[in-house]
């Protein structure tokens, strides 16, 4: 396809998308279908281009004065695409496949714009400036205060690809060697992580899943907020873990790179579907001290961890708001009602996990999401029914794990909240969003 039927095709897909708020990938797949014409590349870019589109939607649409996905894809084009004006007219009214001549409006909109956008969008509210749905307004603002619109701004840009070294496999060392094909490099704050730059608009991300080192065994794909949420369990060689709500595994297997083998580790997820693809990652990760508590099967296992645990480790469900560089079509498909669901789902995650933390054991409580209503007020809450936990520094578990680098405690301190939690994002720490806290049963 050429360029001019990739923008057509975007602005397709985008007014799907805002018609009927599925998954951008269900409305790319269902474009797809009738696309039989479109190769690998060409659905790549068009991707690209409508991630890119959502991450500024709302901004984007204030400098056209437009609220359309096809202004929008416009001015995309103009400012962070670098093309002038005329190129775009150009594009747009290439026959058969471009999205149509420019109107006149258009046009004069798309001569006028230019980064930083212009001085009137300064009145803009801060959800349309730094692009995120208005009804979060209050909730941003009570997070990050005058901070507000630079921290959601630096959710807009592209995410880096972050690595996990596994140590059950081979050496931090060996595993970034194996890892120079594709670019990557040590990554800030933790010894055992790397980092592949974020590829601009017109580069595809390496395919690390297809390298021998992540068939080995020798790295995951984990973002660097992830791994350092594992890192607050502190040490825990030798210690009975249980990971909660472990999904698809991700931050079991760091935990149990943390153990090295030793104690033993649980996964639990009250979706046994969430589970199935932990089986083949932990037997590929060398994670041997590890039991899975399947729902539906093994209900008396799990009822006898209560009170044993040294450590509980809840990734509990939410929104995903600090996910949004990664997945930008979850901010614009969040509504009030799904927000509910999610604070009454970590309440009783984490009233159901404390049962299993021994006594001088830890609760650690992570969430993707820099919402002080699903995390500060959960804690609140808890906190008040549970006199028997309180809250202890995140920072020094994360530094008694021993996969903090030299000076990122002093770096991490930065994002420290008044009770001792960290709240990690892309503007402190080019990391997705996190909340990370730890509680410790007297």
């Amino acid at each position: 396809m050429r360029m001019a039927g990739r923008v057509a095709a975007a602005i397709v897909i985008l007014e799907d998308f805002e018609r009927r708020r599925v998954p951008l990938k269900t409305a790319i797949a269902d474009w797809a279908r009738g696309a039989r014409y479109a190769g690998a590349k060409d659905r790549a870019a068009i991707s690209g281009l409508c991630l890119d589109v959502l991450r500024r939607r709302r901004s984007l649409s204030a400098a056209m004065e437009d609220e359309s996905a096809r202004a929008a894809v416009l001015a995309h084009l103009r400012l962070y695409d670098g093309l002038k004006a005329a190129s775009i007219a150009a594009l747009a009214a290439e026959a058969p496949h471009g999205p149509g001549p420019l109107s006149e409006v258009e046009l004069a909109g798309l001569q006028t714009l230019s980064l930083p956008f212009p001085q009137k969008t300064a009145t803009e509210p801060v959800s349309v400036m730094a692009d995120f749905p208005g009804w979060l307004e209050s909730s941003v603002e009570r997070a990050f205060g005058a901070s507000a619109a630079a921290e959601l701004v630096a959710f807009a840009a592209r995410a880096d690809i972050d690595l996990r070294l596994n140590t059950l496999k081979t050496s931090p060392d060996k595993a970034l060697a194996a890892l120079e094909t594709v670019g990557a490099a040590p990554a800030p704050f933790v010894l055992t992580a790397a980092r592949i730059a974020a590829p601009s608009s017109d580069e595809r991300a390496p395919s690390v899943t297809v390298i021998p080192a992540f068939n080995k065994g020798w790295v995951e794909v984990q973002d660097l907020g992830s791994q350092l949420a594992a890192a607050a369990a502190g040490e825990i060689a030798r210690a009975q873990v249980l990971d909660f709500c472990a999904g698809g595994g991700g931050k079991t297997l760091a935990l149990g790179s943390l153990m090295g083998g030793t104690g033993q580790l649980y996964a639990y997820d009250n979706d046994a579907r969430r589970l199935q693809p932990l089986y083949e990652r932990a037997r590929r990760a060398g994670v041997r001290n590890l039991q899975i508590v399947n729902p539906a099967t093994d209900k008396a296992a799990l009822g006898a961890l209560e009170g044993r645990m040294d450590v509980v480790f809840v990734d509990a469900p939410c929104t995903g708001s600090g996910t949004w560089r990664r997945h930008p079509d979850t901010k614009w498909r969040l509504t009030p009602e799904q927000l509910a669901r999610r604070v009454e789902e970590q309440d009783q995650a984490l009233a159901e996990a404390s049962r299993f933390v021994k006594r001088s054991g830890r609760l650690v409580y992570v969430t993707c999401s820099f919402l002080m209503e699903e995390n500060e007020d959960r804690l609140a809450l808890f906190a008040g029914a549970r006199p028997d936990f309180s809250a202890v520094r995140t920072l020094d578990w994360m530094m008694a794990s021993g996969l903090l680098r030299e000076g990122a405690a002093e770096a991490l301190a930065a994002c420290e909240t008044p009770t001792g939690a960290l709240r990690l994002t892309p503007l402190r720490t080019r990391t997705d969003g996190f909340f990370i806290a730890v509680m410790q049963r007297r």
